[in-house]
């Protein structure tokens, strides 16, 4: 069974995001082990330098390099490719037909990722031209995570 994972730079705060994640992972048992990682997303002040982030994202970046370990990456990045929930759903078929037996999605901070990170990854995505909220996001990429495999499974889920 294929192990999918959330890699991701921060807590969700509000209850209500912390119980939609909970759903969709409930949901997400039957057709793989689906687990989240929350990452400590490092500190800056109120109006950081451009090289005060750079330094946060190499310390977010070698955090979640750790905890991908050998996982396939998907870096959700604005600069990555927009896909239908139907090529999502073919990605992730694809990888467990070749073999991949973890898949790490990989959300960073406000401030987004380290190029080490997207250049890690085997996979960029972007959610949407639009911008939401980091838990948001989440719960988003959850609900995606899941639509995929009731596409793969040809269940009436997806319309």
């Amino acid at each position: 069974m294929l192990k999918c994972r959330l890699l991701c730079v921060g807590k969700l705060k509000e209850h209500y995001w912390r119980e939609a994640c909970a759903e969709y992972e409930k949901r997400l048992r039957p057709y793989c082990r689906f687990s989240v990682t929350e990452l400590s997303e490092s500190r800056l002040p109120g109006s950081p330098s451009g090289a005060q982030i750079r330094q946060a994202l190499d310390r977010e970046a070698a955090g979640i390099l750790s905890a991908a370990g050998g996982s396939a990456l998907v870096a959700l990045c604005i600069e990555g490719d927009s896909v239908s929930s139907e090529r999502l759903a073919d990605l992730l078929r694809t990888a467990a037909a070749r073999g991949t037996s973890e898949i790490g999605f990989v959300i960073g901070s406000s401030y987004g990722l380290s190029e080490r990170v997207k250049q890690k990854a085997d996979f960029r995505l972007s959610l949407s031209a639009l911008t939401f909220p980091h838990q948001l996001a989440r719960v988003m990429l959850c609900e995606q995570i899941y639509r995929a495999f009731q596409i793969n499974g040809n269940r009436k889920y997806h319309k």
